[in-house]
């Protein structure tokens, strides 16, 4: 199996990709080994702050040294400069709010993973002309899981993920499944800003577990 099928398919049997950033250094690395401890094994940090690139260095070491199994992406990514420094870093994977072709280009040559945002039709025939199989839909809340069930039959072939306002309920998740993803992104709803200020890793570990089942039984 590539590098980039591997991915895909752990984040597949996850049904969610968790997405996170915190300008705090030890607040980043708790959380992740919050998270990482109630079950995730694949995680997306976001290049959205000046303490990003620090923050993920100290993520990877921790990746490397105490969470095994653990595939560490870089989101927010949104040209070729900032992907090479990511992949550098240690990134197993790539993650856009838009489709950038030279990321995709740079991606494929190293067969990693990169999943761009994509609202419209274009977007994903543009994204899917480049070689990539795995859309973030983005932003989620705007588009709704009718969006993706009207064009879904028009790509067969790839996998889709919305990411922005999928809620942890059993109404929210089963709706995007229903509609054909593969699995949902999952940022604020989940790790939100309140859960993190309040440094509440009891309430995420439960969330983190809750949210997981909660998949599981809507995936049946």
């Amino acid at each position: 199996m590539s590098k980039k099928q591997e991915i895909i398919s752990l984040i597949i049997e996850q049904g969610m990709l968790p997405l996170y950033f915190n300008a705090d250094e030890t607040v980043s690395i708790d959380i992740l080994k919050t998270i990482y401890n109630a079950g995730i094994r694949a995680v997306e940090y976001t290049n959205r702050g000046e303490a990003a690139l620090k923050n993920f260095g100290k993520l990877v070491a921790l990746r490397d040294s105490e969470l095994p199994g653990l595939k560490l992406g870089i989101g927010t990514i949104k040209n070729l400069k900032q992907a090479e420094v990511y992949v550098e870093a240690g990134a197993d994977f790539i993650v856009s709010p838009g489709f950038v072709k030279e990321v995709a280009e740079f991606a494929d040559t190293i067969d990693m993973l990169y999943a761009p945002g994509c609202m419209t039709p274009t977007e994903i025939i543009a994204a899917e002309n480049a070689g990539v199989t795995f859309i973030k839909l983005f932003p989620g809340n705007m588009l709704g899981p009718e969006f993706l069930s009207s064009i879904k039959d028009i790509f067969p072939s790839l996998y889709f993920m919305p990411t922005g306002g999928v809620d942890t309920t059993i109404e929210s998740i089963s709706g995007w499944y229903k509609a054909g993803v593969c699995a949902v992104g999952m940022g604020s709803k989940l790790i939100s800003k309140k859960l993190m200020e309040q440094k509440d890793y009891g309430t995420l570990t439960k969330l983190t577990v809750d949210t997981l089942a909660l998949i599981k039984t809507v995936k049946g």
